[in-house]
């Protein structure tokens, strides 16, 4: 909780930056209070489940995943604003656009501690809106204006079914805490009326707009495109992250797992097109930022199979994945913020002969893509590995398959962009130079995918309270 209001108050100091003039200061600023936070959220984990981690009449609970979760949304934000910052000093609008990134912040904390369908909907809407303006931020680009525009229209409809879902689920019930819609289906299930089961079916739907998995996924491939390359970076990472989160705590838990015969069929139909469809629209995509808006899609099916699974090792795969997937995105896309500055393209051939070029730029980029693909010893192999163990643990073959068959798409792909970079001959003219902090940033996100890949084990551990925060389902 203490994370959340230190957010909130970087939000408003940032907000207050132009006016009593000291926007230079705001960078240094904000980093260290993004420091400062997760410090605070860090502390919560020597807490044991009792009323200090509650607030709001237990409407927030801030123990176990939601600590482990909180650390890798404010970690992964941190490296964000590390790459972010060059673009966010030529900007007119710096102050403000550090203040909504802040308080989109604010909103994927409050998803990974809910404990209460209010603080769901709450959490969603202020992730969300920040976002459709910075989408928009770009004024004068018509693929910007488009962007904000389509994400704002399509996010209102996803924000309508989740509200219609928690009213069905609510009117059921007769509440919107986690455990007491627990209790009541888990008492009732025999005699549960068929709107609740439409509550639920709506609440999904809402939730996988969220994290654009198909056939919900429509928006995201003109948004990435349109946006703001470094938004993109951040919807990618931040928000796919915050969105897992939202239906873990609660498809993953009792608080709908009384009911996983009726929805896992669903979202496990969802899963299949979402392999399908994000893996064979990247493969023909000539931009690479279009393409790593697909293979994000993809990415969201591996997430949501490991929902489907509802195994005991759901949990800590799905922590493993967002850092394994987070990492190398932010990898991807500070190469291709330096690509697009240094050629004015972000098309396939503007990585040709970026080897000879920049070896740097190059090298890092390979990494991240390998891992992207899931190819060892990067940590995207295992991120993968585990998310598969739990489908076949669970009997869920055919996902699991479709998935195996997806990711070897996704090497044909991820590995034009290698080819490209060491077997083509580079555009005359261009000067591949990369500042040190953006050196830097790549250096230790690549070295961390190799040292994840190598030693799973550090991020298995510290994912394991996220087993035991809440009943997981069994099947």
């Amino acid at each position: 909780m203490k994370a959340i209001l230190l957010l909130s108050g970087l939000g408003i100091i940032a907000l207050f930056a132009e006016l009593f003039r000291f926007r230079k200061a705001l960078y240094p600023i904000v980093i260290l209070g993004l420091l400062g936070t997760i410090a605070t959220a860090v502390s919560y984990w020597w807490y044991d489940d009792g009323e200090y981690n509650k607030y709001f009449a237990g409407m927030i609970d801030f123990q176990g995943s939601a600590v482990v979760l909180s650390v890798i949304i404010l970690s992964v934000a941190l490296l964000w604003f590390v790459m972010s910052a060059n673009y966010l000093r030529t900007q007119t609008s710096e102050t403000d656009h550090t203040a909504l990134v802040l308080f989109a912040l604010v909103g994927a904390l409050i998803l990974t501690c809910y404990t209460n369908l209010t603080m769901l909907f709450l959490g969603v809407e202020i992730l969300s809106i920040p976002l459709y303006v910075l989408a928009g931020s770009r004024k004068n680009d018509l693929g910007s204006n488009e962007s904000a525009f389509k994400y704002f229209i399509l996010g209102a409809f996803a924000s309508a079914f989740l509200l219609f879902g928690i009213a069905l689920v609510f009117g059921a019930t007769g509440s919107f805490d986690n455990r007491a819609i627990a209790v009541f289906v888990e008492a009732n299930k025999a005699t549960l009326p068929g709107f609740f089961y439409g509550g639920v079916i709506l609440m999904m739907i809402g939730l996988l707009f969220k994290i654009s998995a198909a056939p919900f996924h429509f928006w995201a491939p003109d948004v990435y495109q349109g946006a703001p390359t470094v938004y993109t970076a951040f919807m990618s990472t931040v928000v796919k992250t915050a969105a897992i989160v939202a239906i873990m705590r609660i498809f993953l838990t009792s608080v709908f797992g009384g009911v996983g015969e009726f929805w896992i069929p669903i979202m496990g139909v969802c899963v299949g097109l979402t392999f399908v469809i994000g893996n064979l629209s990247a493969a023909v995509q000539t931009s690479v930022k279009r393409m790593l808006a697909f293979s994000s899609i993809s990415h969201a099916g591996f997430l949501l199979l490991a929902v489907v699974a509802a195994s005991s090792f759901s949990a800590k795969s799905i922590i493993f994945y967002t850092v394994a997937y987070s990492v190398a995105s932010l990898v991807a896309f500070s190469v291709l913020l330096n690509i697009i500055r240094i050629t004015g393209g972000d098309d396939v051939e503007s990585f040709n002969g970026l080897g000879k070029k920049s070896p740097l730029l190059a090298a890092v980029m390979t990494i991240a893509l390998l891992s992207l693909a899931g190819i060892p010893p990067t940590a995207g192999f295992f991120a993968k590995y585990y998310v598969l163990t739990a489908a076949f643990s669970s009997d869920h073959y055919w996902l699991a398959i479709i998935g195996i068959l997806g990711s070897l798409v996704g090497v044909y792909y991820y590995f034009r962009i290698i080819i490209a970079m060491y077997f083509r001959e580079a555009k005359e003219g261009a000067e591949y130079s990369v500042d040190a902090q953006h050196q830097a940033l790549m250096f230790v996100t690549a070295v961390a995918t190799i040292v994840i890949g190598l030693l799973p084990d550090l991020i298995l551990n510290i994912g394991a309270p996220a087993a035991v925060v809440a009943e997981t389902l069994q099947k």
